[in-house]
Parts: structure tokens; C-alpha cells; sequence
């Protein structure tokens, strides 16, 4: 059996793209080795999941043994103090500054986590190695050349114009550039993009593979609402995924505002979750904006199923945001649930090809407001985009689009016995 030996700089908990791809190839008589990030307390160093597909970790900080130990004997100081009662209460001190020798350690521990990466890549004797996304390119790269097999580039987000990633841009194009027309195979996730990056790199046009879950049964439910207590018979408005600027969440927070007799709940986490929990009770409306924190993957489609409304209110901060079509909007299909979304390239496509939900201009919180408020009103309009989505979940599965994924790899292998995914 050949071995596909993955990379991703995660921990790989919560990473459904790059799950669905390994059962996928898995599946299709592959053994798949999936190499992340080891936080310890948090992640096993080594797992087999359900359907054989293998984790191997790496210490996402080489020196946590080292940190730990001083973190224990710090702990043990002041338990001490406080005992003999000169520990005197005080604000949690501030964390110390990035002096030069900090980010010197940092470096070296991040390069010193890629080279364990790439020494597990090499030792997993692959038979082609699949880098997901730009942050571990160069690393795939050096361990297919050593292990002297071919390397799969997936390409999940156009990194040189995204959210974060903008003074990296040139860094970040430069890898691209070198590494990316030697690619045995490309993979990105939606024509746009696909469009991009071959024109960008001079290279044929990458297979598309959407983020589409696999097909579930949307049964309703009251999950949200009974974890919750939510006791009003409100709509329930959810949007789901990181917490992260230029998503349009504080748009939606006050959205809200203008939005009476509905509930409105965010599931999942990220940098801006304490400015939304902030504006929310600046703007009173605690009572009708709740937080879920981040749910397993195999829990988040129950908790979708019972919404009545999804919303992805993305603004178009990037060229990334602009071709994007979400992952989130095909779980709210996959749900039943009629949806709320920017009106950006690929999400619009989709939306208006299977008659979703209603489109807003990305950016522009009074048609947000007003869209959600009239899909709340209109109980015979959400059933309406109910039954669309139910018809649209039959193809815009992950089930509908994998056969593309097993067919790339017999173009890479062709000695390899990949053939149709089991069915």
C-alpha cells in the first residue's frame, strides 16, 4: 500500500479539508500519515483514527519541556510565598516584551519544528507528500526532494493578499513562484483562485475542490436552543467559524441591534471574540447575542441543523475574501437553513445557481440587517430557501467532487492502485 504522508502547521483537531481528503484517499487504498503540531496537554503525539488514517505530531516549541519546567518551578515559588503570606495580591503581571533575544528563540523554534516535520515526512518513506497550504510549502518541498517523490500543493487561501498575511506578501510570493510550478499536482478551492494562481505562477489551472461537508441527514433540532435556555420562540441567526477580523462580525453583532424577536449565536473562536462579547453588552443585547465556543466537527452539524437562519456577512478586505465561497455557507446548505451572505464573486454564484438566501453588499450593516430581519418576518420565505437547500445538499457534497482528488493522485502515481472511491 503507498503511503501519502501529509503536512499541515496545526494541530489537526479541527481541520475538516484536510480530514476529508485523508479518508477520502484512505478510502481509495492509500494509508494516509497526516503530520501536524503537538501541544502537549492537548494532542497525542501519535493517534490512528476511525478509517486508518494515521497522526504523527511534532512539539509545536521544541523547548516545552524546558518552558514547562520553569513554568512548574515558577508555580511552586509563589505557592510558597503565598503560604508564608507575603504572596500580596496583584494584577496579573504583563507579558514581557519582544526583545530581540525572544524572537531569536522563537525563530529558531519554529525552524527547529519544521525540521522535525521534515524528518518525519522523510522517515514515513511516502510515496508523495501533500503540503496544505503556504506556511509548510517549503518544508514539503525539501522532504519530497530528499525522500525523492512527488510533491501535491494545496493551496486552501491566497496567501499573498489575505487577512494577516500582508507583510508577508512578498515572502510569501517568492515561495509560491519557486515552488509551486514544480508541483506534481495543485489544488486550490475555488475557480476563482484556481484562476489566480495559474495565471500568478504560469501553471496549468489547479483541480478546484470546494470546502464542502460530507452529506449528512439535517435533522432539526433544538440543541442550540436548549444549551442556551433560550426561551423565547426567536429565529435562531447563527454563524459559525473563527471569530476573525474581516469576517463582518461586529457588523452582524450590531445587525442585531436592529433585528428584534431573534436570536442571534456565534460558534467558534478567534482573535476577535472578546470585541464581540464587548460590543455586545455595550449595545445591551446580551440577552439575544450569545457565544458557543468552538464545537468537535463531528458535534457542529447538530448544532447548525438547529438554527433557522445562516449567515456569512465576509467583507472584502482582500483579495482573498473575494474569491472566496466558505466553507460555512455549505454547511448551512448541507443543514437546510435558508442563508444571509456577501455579495462576492463565488458566494453569489452559488447562492443564486441553487436559489439560497438572500445576497448583500459585503460591508454595508443596514442590508444585512435588513435581509435577516425580513427572512425572520417571513416563515413562508424560510421554508421556501428550506427546500432549495435540501435539493442544492444533493450535489454540493464533499461525496460530489472527491473522485477528482483520486483522480489527480493516479496521475501523479500511475503505478499506484488508487482507483474510485467506495461508494
Amino acid at each position: 500500500m503507498s503511503t501519502v504522508s501529509m503536512i499541515v502547521w496545526n494541530e489537526f483537531l479541527n481541520d475538516a479539508r484536510v480530514l476529508k481528503e485523508a479518508q477520502t484517499l484512505q478510502s481509495s487504498g492509500f494509508q494516509v500519515v497526516v503530520h501536524a503540531l503537538h501541544t502537549p496537554g492537548l494532542t497525542q503525539e501519535r493517534e490512528t483514527l476511525d478509517g486508518g488514517v494515521k497522526v504523527v505530531r511534532v512539539a509545536r516549541n521544541p523547548f516545552w519541556k524546558l518552558r514547562k519546567r520553569r513554568h512548574l518551578e515558577a508555580s511552586k515559588k509563589a505557592a510558597a510565598k503565598q503560604a508564608q503570606g507575603t504572596q500580596q495580591a496583584q494584577k496579573p503581571a504583563s507579558p514581557p516584551p519582544e526583545t530581540f533575544k525572544r524572537q531569536l528563540l522563537k525563530l529558531i523554534a519554529r525552524l527547529g519544528t519544521h525540521a522535525g516535520l521534515a524528518i518525519q515526512l522523510v522517515r514515513s518513506r511516502p510515496a508523495a507528500i501533500h503540503a496544505h497550504d503556504v506556511n509548510v510549502l517549503p518544508t514539503a518541498w525539501l522532504a519530497a526532494k530528499l525522500a525523492r517523490v512527488p510533491l501535491v500543493y494545496d493551496a486552501h487561501e491566497i496567501s499573498t493578499d489575505r487577512e494577516g498575511y500582508k507583510a508577508f506578501r512578498g515572502l510569501v510570493g517568492g515561495i509560491e513562484k519557486n515552488l509551486m510550478p514544480g508541483a506534481a499536482g495543485t489544488i486550490t478551492t475555488t475557480d476563482a483562485r484556481a484562476k489566480f494562481f495559474a495565471r500568478a505562477y504560469g501553471i496549468p489551472r489547479p483541480l478546484v475542490l470546494q470546502n464542502r461537508p460530507r452529506l449528512v441527514e439535517a435533522s432539526g433540532s433544538n440543541r442550540i436552543r436548549e444549551e442556551l435556555g433560550l426561551s423565547e420562540p426567536w429565529p435562531i441567526v447563527v454563524y459559525q467559524g473563527g471569530l476573525q477580523p474581516g469576517r463582518g462580525l461586529p457588523r452582524l453583532v450590531e445587525a442585531a441591534a436592529s433585528v428584534p424577536n431573534a436570536y442571534f449565536v456565534f460558534i467558534g473562536g478567534g482573535r476577535q471574540e472578546r470585541e464581540l462579547h464587548q460590543l455586545t453588552e455595550r449595545l445591551g443585547l446580551v440577552e439575544r447575542v450569545r457565544f458557543i465556543p468552538t464545537v468537535a466537527l463531528s458535534e457542529l452539524p447538530s448544532y447548525t441543523a438547529s438554527a433557522d437562519i445562516g449567515v456569512q456577512p465576509i467583507e472584502n478586505t482582500c483579495l482573498n475574501h473575494f474569491t472566496t465561497d466558505s466553507n460555512k455557507l455549505f454547511e448551512y446548505v448541507i443543514a437546510g437553513l435558508p442563508v444571509v451572505a456577501s455579495q462576492l464573486p463565488e458566494i453569489s454564484k452559488v447562492v443564486r445557481q441553487h436559489e439560497l438566501g438572500l445576497l448583500v453588499p459585503p460591508g454595508d450593516t443596514t442590508a444585512l440587517a435588513e435581509a435577516i430581519q425580513r427572512l425572520v418576518e417571513d416563515p413562508e420565505q424560510r421554508a421556501h430557501y428550506r427546500n432549495q437547500a435540501a435539493k442544492a445538499a444533493q450535489s454540493l457534497n464533499w461525496e460530489a467532487q472527491e473522485q477528482g482528488l483520486v483522480d489527480l493522485y493516479a496521475r501523479v502515481l500511475p503505478a499506484s492502485r488508487a482507483g474510485a472511491v467506495p461508494r
